[in-house]
């Protein structure tokens, strides 16, 4: 899989749809992997219908399922919603013993940050992750609530593994999660997916903040272009999907 060198500074992240379009169920693929790849060579996503939960490493694109496979996807690959940008993760500071909130706590604290994006990236050994992937939808598709009740949950003890996050502002929330966003994939390739919880044995984490954010719509889909969304519970459907 190849794709052509990206021209995007490493302080830009690149975002092709938002979650608000994801809660009334446009799901529909709006960008080909192929094409993302132009964009950056690490972040996360989901595939169309929301198929499974995508973490993009190195160039790399994992798909986690619903049922648990992890595989690499094609170019031509759709998503409706998906973030990325170049790798150049700086040191941060090194964690161990540490949770979920623990560990973004001290982000926060460390970064300093937390009125723009940003990027984390925790490398090391984790004593726990509980992860999900939702289960595909198919048209005519079923809102983001009803469709995230369709989802495989996943655990592993003693994993060593890649957490891939993105911290957006809260006033940015709709657009994206306000907060962290965290995905995970395991070092060798058959565990990952949506993070729910975990908890770090040793890692190393790296910071990469962002100053400018590259939003691209779908405009030439209909669906997404004839919605309204001012009856949608954007905030509160977002929230209850991403716990």
């Amino acid at each position: 899989m190849t794709a052509s060198k990206t021209l995007l500074s490493p302080t830009t992240l690149y975002q092709h749809g938002t979650l608000a379009l994801l809660v009334p169920g446009l799901l529909a693929g709006t960008i080909t992997m192929g094409e993302l790849l132009k964009h950056g060579d690490t972040g996360i996503g989901t595939g169309e219908g929301l198929d499974g939960e995508l973490i993009i490493l190195d160039g790399v694109p994992y798909q986690v399922t619903s049922d648990g496979k992890v595989t690499v996807v094609d170019d031509d690959f759709t998503m409706p919603f998906v973030t990325v940008h170049q790798a150049a993760f700086k040191k941060l500071v090194n964690v161990s013993d540490t949770n979920q909130f623990m560990l973004e706590q001290q982000v926060l604290q460390e970064a300093a940050a937390q009125n723009t994006f940003f990027s984390i990236e925790v490398t090391g050994t984790f004593t726990h992750v509980k992860t999900r992937a939702v289960e595909k939808s198919v048209e005519p598709y079923h809102t983001l609530a009803q469709t995230a009740r369709n989802q495989g949950l996943f655990e592993k003890d003693d994993v060593r593994g890649t957490l891939v996050s993105y911290y957006s502002p809260e006033i940015f929330d709709g657009a994206a999660v306000g907060g962290f966003h965290h995905h995970f994939i395991s070092d060798d390739h058959d565990f990952g997916g949506h993070v729910l919880s975990f908890h770090v044995d040793q890692a190393t984490v790296g910071l990469q903040v962002f100053d400018t954010l590259e939003q691209h719509l779908p405009t030439k889909n209909k669906p997404y272009m004839d919605h309204d969304f001012s009856d949608d519970q954007i905030t509160e459907t977002i929230r209850a999907a991403e716990k």
